[in-house]
């Protein structure tokens, strides 16, 4: 086989269909953020603002956050040195999983180096803790819960997004005396809508099975300490296994799953994904610890006001243009496009003309044909950033070549 010609051809196929994705090498600079320099390919540098990241209260760059990397860093220096298991568990670990665990109200919690890896690796091991377990998987939940529940080797359903009727036919078809988890989001990331917590728990409880919700997009933003949907909706004491990141809101790194302790001892004891991976650096869980004990306080909720608003200000003022704007309430502001070429344009001409960087999220992110930009404001983005953002898309959605039928067919 020629090798190289078959990967030619792959990359080939993506610039084909308008979906091959392009790296945008952009600086954070400590305190300026979502303000940032764009180093383009010829070298040269354009000052920009980052409309799309998911740092989504810019706890990245809080002094909070950062005062405690700098003490876990000059106390510990740099990495971990091993696993969980073989000397990689340190105070700093502890304490971070103790600051989850209180956020969610769980007995415990363990820390993943990523969201996506606290995902596969739970949900991939939950069959062996539980012979014949059949797990029910909401259609659009993120590809790291499909990814677990696939390579887990036990049965799977696929409901339809948030039907819970149909839900409900699945698992009246199953034995109504096998184990059973049903496996959801509170907010689904590329449409902003958010998932039927208090239905679902409630079928849970019904049927007698375990709930395993994904809060990624919304823990630091949502409920009264930060927990995410399930607790402002009140609902967090009926999951039995919370799932999220310390990448987003909390502005650093990781992911974890809070749940009872021994739940937690059994997804620690065996599961590879923790098992075989080196632990998060103390400098990184030092400042997790810290971004969630923050967003736990009434400053915390100064920095959840702000965002919703700027969010709903935004909302408001692209839907004035008639703008195709995605909206089911919650922090994310997707502009529907409907082509991958289309959008890939809109994103460059944002960036190019307007120092705006928006990344276009295409297929497989989202289906074919729902193209999208996904704006994402915080609470640092000032109001004269908002009408920058509002006034280029209008001049680019009414006069570019791209003329607004041709963007929503």
């Amino acid at each position: 086989m020629d090798y190289d010609k078959a990967l030619d051809s792959a990359i080939q196929r993506l610039h084909e269909e308008g979906r091959y994705r392009t790296f945008i090498d952009i600086e954070r600079r400590k305190g300026h953020f979502p303000n940032a320099v764009w180093r383009k390919p010829d070298g040269t540098e354009k000052n920009i603002a980052v409309w799309c990241g998911n740092d989504y209260l810019g706890m990245g760059q809080h002094p909070v956050v950062l005062a405690a990397m700098h003490e876990a860093l000059d106390a510990t220096g740099a990495g971990s040195g091993g696993t969980r298991n073989i000397s990689g568990t340190t105070l700093y670990h502890k304490r971070l999983e103790a600051e989850i665990a209180d956020l969610h109200g769980k007995e415990a919690a363990l820390v993943f180096s990523s969201a996506y890896v606290a995902n596969d690796a739970t949900l991939s091991t939950l069959p062996k803790l539980f012979p014949g377990l059949i797990i029910y998987s909401d259609e659009l939940n993120h590809a790291s819960m499909i990814e677990g529940i696939r390579r887990n080797g036990g049965a799977k359903r696929v409901f339809r997004h948030n039907d819970v009727a149909h839900l409900r036919e699945l698992i009246a078809a199953d034995d109504p005396a096998a184990p059973k988890l049903i496996a959801f989001e509170s907010i689904y990331s590329m449409d902003g809508d958010f998932g039927p917590i208090k239905e679902l728990c409630d079928l849970a409880e019904e049927v007698g099975a375990l709930t395993y919700l994904d809060e990624v997009h919304a823990v630091g933003m949502y409920g009264p300490r930060g927990a995410g949907v399930a607790e402002r909706d009140g609902q967090m004491a009926r999951v039995d296994i919370i799932n999220a990141t310390l990448g987003k809101a909390f502005g650093v790194f990781g992911g974890y799953i809070a749940a009872s302790a021994r739940m937690v001892d059994a997804i620690r004891s065996y599961a590879p994904g923790f098992i075989f991976t080196t632990s998060l650096p103390p400098v990184v869980a030092a400042g997790a610890a810290a971004s969630i004990a923050f967003l736990k306080t009434a400053e915390g909720q100064k920095l959840r006001d702000a965002q919703q608003l700027h969010a709903r200000i935004l909302k408001m003022r692209l839907r004035g243009l008639g703008l195709p704007i995605i909206d089911h309430g919650s922090h994310i502001v997707p502009v529907h496009v409907g082509n991958p070429i289309h959008c890939k344009m809109l994103s460059d001409m944002l960036l190019e003309q307007f120092g705006i960087y928006v990344q276009p999220i295409n297929f497989p992110t989202v289906p074919r044909g729902t193209e999208r930009l996904r704006f994402t404001p915080s609470p640092v983005h000032d109001s004269l950033q908002i009408e920058a953002v509002v006034k280029a898309m209008d001049q680019l959605w009414r006069h570019c070549a791209l003329n607004r039928a041709e963007l929503t067919a």
